[in-house]
């Protein structure tokens, strides 16, 4: 598979470091593209995150709109904005492509390909409701960057890690957790 990585200023960098260190794990991922907001930059380095690097990452500038993740036509099967922020959230919701996060975003709504966004905020104003719903009404899938409790993580890598697996296998990649009901030693 082939998979787009955004990362937008929100805060949650650690998400976006695990979700590339699974896709790295997974030798089903083919290609990774990377792309970070102009704020991603200050965000991974407030949260002393450091991205993994692997030679199937290409990082792509978010101002180059004649990337290859710009395309219908390029061979992307998915793409993953982890975390979005909502400002970014909005753009996609109404079509507005100023950098190549939010026109790779548009391009997988119109090519019918798996858009995730892993929003990042609290509260939501009635605003960020309605533009989840239009991104969730144009085929994306909204996950909050809410991490379950009830697993017992005993450390804030753990506690995140659950829900980074999931945001993978919303792509289609399987990856081995501890579901509900399931003990953390399977």
């Amino acid at each position: 598979m082939n998979i787009i990585v955004a990362i937008t200023g929100a805060s949650g960098a650690i998400y976006a470091r695990q979700v590339l260190e699974l896709l790295i794990a997974s030798p089903t991922v083919e290609r990774i593209a990377l792309i970070k907001s102009h704020h991603a930059a200050d965000v991974l380095r407030a949260e002393g995150v450091e991205l993994p690097s692997d030679k199937r990452i290409v990082e792509y500038d978010n101002e180059d709109m004649w990337s290859s993740v710009a395309s219908g036509s390029a061979a992307w099967d998915a793409m993953i904005i982890v975390p979005a922020s909502m400002g970014c959230v909005a753009r996609i919701a109404t079509g507005v492509s100023r950098t190549l996060i939010e026109r790779a975003a548009d391009v997988m709504l119109k090519e019918r390909r798996r858009l995730i966004l892993v929003v990042r905020e609290a509260p939501y104003s009635l605003i960020h409701l309605r533009n989840m719903v239009s991104v969730t009404e144009a085929g994306a899938i909204v996950i909050p960057a809410s991490p379950a409790f009830y697993l017992g993580a005993d450390t804030i890598e753990n506690l995140c890690l659950n829900l980074s697996q999931r945001i993978v296998e919303m792509t289609g990649i399987a990856t081995p957790h501890q579901r509900w009901g399931e003990s953390a030693d399977k």
